[in-house]
């Protein structure tokens, strides 16, 4: 049924053979990535944007089965607009931003995660995992026909990788026999149990929780609230939790937390699944079984996610648990992260040293997700007993008082990082301005006369944003031509996320969106020097 359903529909990549098998000379690549999911074609997609060559390979065929990931983020989102696909995601996607918490029966509270106006995206949407590869296979697709340098390769396997000091040789398996190839660098992105990680010899440091938990999709008509609704101690599943939520084509998600020492089998049985469902969703509702999984957890991170001219994103390099949708979004941020890097150092813009601080900004955001989501999952899951009488306390007291609600932790949903601290960040100059545009923040949307201003900002380059304040259309910084926009704010949502207390502002924005430096006006010596700083030639 799976297979009829997720797999058949998107055979986006087929396997052919490729000719390397029989190559006279190893081919050598500029990047190569390794792992077809969400992080990997992201990452491949955004390179080809830049003009930048990539190989993708793949040991599927085709996107994954199963819904898997399905909350995607407003981060995600804006990075998908960027790239040319987010548009598609949130058409096809189910659009929410209302969460409720029950205990037992009860709602005992209720939030919205984009309380503010003047955004384009919606805080969340919820959309099958393969719709999302599709997405970005077909913007893929659309880039190569204008000439992207993009390749993505099913059915090929890596069974071996060796790092030779200016490039790495990597050994691939197909139906059609191994051949190797060259890359200057190599991205793992092929998940949790990674080949490359395992080539490598390396390993993760972390903690597995010891629960289990139910994953059923299902396809049903119901006339539930578009929310996500979780409940603790429900009359359906005692003792434990259980999670709804809506996906397209009448595809509902449900997560029933199991506890430790189940017998897998019994509780994968298609008519025990069945009977759990219909006593959360009501016995006279006729639905059929779409995918189903047991999944144990763990909050876990490697070392270091640079290896020589190997570098590790998405759940290769960190896993956290599934509460809160911190997974694949991270991951996207990952790539998000890497892309215009390797860019800039294989177009010899940059040095080698500015690709250490992927590592350096991506483990940051890695351990605040690993930190929320290990909270969560000791909140679900109390290790003892003070933190089970921590938990029901906080329960009891929510309904009544508000100062509780930020305590209930039934996933703390997935935020962009800010990256504080980085050495790619420049000292606020402009002290009084808005925290959430500080160094390191990503950019806030806000709305334009005409649209949105991330809109405006998607060039996939360095750029100068000026708010009430005249800048040229372009500043000549060495080499580099840096393309300016200039906006006029009145006492709106521009100037309350940009201005804060002062007249106008001036901040250097990275290629990932990201701020990078910030003044109340235009200083072309400070703005050298950012650009050196931000770029790691400092």
């Amino acid at each position: 049924m799976v297979k009829e359903r997720y797999q058949t529909a998107f055979q986006l990549y087929p396997y052919k053979q490729v000719g390397d098998q029989s190559a006279a000379t190893v081919r050598r690549n500029s990047v190569v990535i390794v792992g077809g999911g969400p992080v990997g074609l992201s990452l491949a997609l955004d390179l080809g944007k830049k003009g930048t060559e990539c190989l993708l390979l793949d040991d599927h065929d085709g996107v994954g089965m199963g819904s898997r990931a399905i909350c995607f983020a407003k981060r995600t989102l804006e990075i998908c607009d960027r790239l040319g696909c987010g548009e598609q995601m949130v058409n096809k996607g189910v659009v929410w931003n209302i969460g409720r918490v029950y205990r037992n029966e009860r709602e005992i509270y209720n939030f919205d995660l984009l309380p503010e106006e003047g955004h384009k995206n919606p805080a969340f949407i919820n959309l099958q995992q393969p719709y999302f590869e599709k997405f970005i296979v077909e913007e893929i697709r659309a880039q190569q026909s204008k000439g992207a340098p993009i390749e993505i390769r099913g059915k090929n396997c890596l069974i071996g990788l060796t790092q030779k000091g200016d490039h790495v040789l990597l050994d691939v398996d197909t139906p059609d026999g191994p051949y190797q190839i060259e890359a200057e660098y190599v991205v793992a992105c092929d998940g949790a149990s990674s080949p490359t990680r395992e080539l490598l010899g390396l390993g993760f440091e972390g903690r597995v929780f010891e629960d289990n938990f139910l994953i059923a999709d299902i396809k049903m008509k119901a006339d539930f609230p578009v929310e996500r609704r979780f409940w603790f101690d429900p009359p359906f599943n005692r003792g434990e939790t259980a999670l709804l939520h809506k996906q397209p084509d009448d595809v509902w998600r449900l997560d029933f937390q199991l506890g430790w020492g189940i017998d897998r089998r019994a509780e994968m049985d298609p008519e025990k699944i069945k009977s759990r469902v219909s006593a959360m969703i009501g016995r006279d509702i006729e639905f059929e079984l779409v995918w189903t999984s047991i999944y144990t957890f763990r909050c876990a991170t490697m070392e270091k996610y640079r290896h020589g001219r190997v570098f590790f994103a998405g759940d290769s390099a960190h896993q956290v648990s599934p509460f809160g949708a911190r997974g694949c979004n991270g991951g996207i941020q990952d790539s998000d992260n890497l892309a215009w890097k390797l860019a800039m150092v294989l177009k010899g813009q940059a040095d080698d040293a500015l690709l250490d601080s992927y590592h350096e900004e991506r483990k940051y955001g890695a351990e605040e997700n690993i930190s929320n989501s290990s909270r969560t999952a000791d909140f679900l899951t109390p290790r003892n007993t003070a933190h089970a009488l921590f938990r029901d306390a906080v329960l009891d007291l929510v309904e009544d008082f508000e100062f509780a609600r930020p305590l209930v932790n039934s996933g703390r949903l997935s935020n962009p990082c800010t990256y504080d601290g980085s050495s790619l960040n420049s000292p606020d100059a402009l002290p009084n301005g808005p925290a959430r545009t500080r160094p390191g923040s990503p950019l806030p949307d806000a709305p334009l006369e005409e649209g949105f201003l991330l809109d405006r900002m998607s060039s996939g380059c360095f750029s100068v944003l000026g708010i009430n304040c005249d800048l040229p259309e372009s500043i000549a910084i060495g080499a580099d031509t840096i393309s300016c926009l200039s906006l006029k704010a009145d006492d709106g949502l521009l100037a309350e996320r940009f201005l804060g207390q002062g007249e106008s502002a001036v901040l250097l924005i990275r290629p990932d969106q990201h701020v990078a430096a910030r003044w109340p006006a235009l200083d072309v010596t400070a703005l050298e020097l950012a650009m050196k700083t931000a770029t790691a030639r400092n």
